[in-house]
């Protein structure tokens, strides 16, 4: 498996608060690792609670007995909340920093992801494939028939996320498992691409680049290019 990993400021931020980790060696028991967490809060606080997240998973999960997957994501999430949550106790500065968080790892011909908030992983071969669900109020809002999909990028509640890190104890956590095959290529990435740039447009961006490394720096770009409104995170996996 070959891996890149790349965050950016974006045009209108003053703080990255965006974290991104991708190991394509073993990570504990797991045999790659792939995570990126989209922060909030204030001015140190957000960037604060996605590194933290991260940092906290991959020591979790580098020292834990636990050899499969999903139960071993879902023990590392639900540690890294609870210190998360204790580590906002201890200065007023950092209350409600909380974070997003989408973690995948590969292990034989499976994909195994977890998801909170909404940070996305999208499946791309010849398609493009949101394999997560958004944890947002406007793909609430979809669900239930309140709003058509196409307008939810330009809608003013986009941003408003109904789970994250560092909210409630315990934590609610989305699973899911997918068969690879040889080729596919694996996006993780913060919503300041996902606002940005349009599913079909990433799909092209990634299938015309002629490495990992030059279609994450062209979807960085690309967002940029489109008003780079937030902070813009890349994984990027080929299996």
């Amino acid at each position: 498996m070959k891996t890149y990993s790349i965050t950016d400021i974006g045009k209108r931020r003053s703080v990255n608060q965006d974290f991104v980790y991708a190991s394509d060696q073993p990570v504990g028991n797991l045999s790659n690792m792939l995570i990126v967490a989209d922060g909030m809060g204030g001015h140190n606080a957000g960037d604060l609670a996605s590194r933290y997240t991260v940092e906290s998973m991959v020591d979790y999960i580098e020292n834990a007995r636990e050899q499969r997957p999903i139960p071993l994501l879902s023990e590392s999430i639900h540690h890294a909340n609870e210190l998360v949550m204790e580590k906002a106790k201890t200065d007023r500065a950092l209350e409600g920093m909380g974070t997003t968080v989408v973690a995948a790892t590969i292990k034989d011909d499976y994909l195994y992801v977890a998801n909170v908030g909404d940070s996305r992983l999208y499946l791309i071969d010849q398609e493009i494939e949101q394999i997560t669900r958004d944890h947002s109020l406007v793909e609430e809002m979809i669900r239930v028939g309140e709003l058509q999909r196409k307008d939810a990028r330009s809608h003013p509640d986009r941003n408003i996320i109904t789970r994250a890190i560092g909210a409630r104890a315990p934590v609610k956590v989305d699973f899911f498992d997918v068969k690879l095959e040889q080729g596919d290529k694996i996006l993780l990435c913060s919503d300041g691409l996902t606002n940005m740039v349009e599913d079909e447009d990433i799909l092209y961006i990634v299938k015309k680049s002629a490495s990992l490394k030059e279609a994450a720096q062209r979807l960085i770009t690309e967002a940029n290019k489109n008003g780079g409104k937030d902070n813009i995170s890349v994984v990027l996996a080929e299996f």
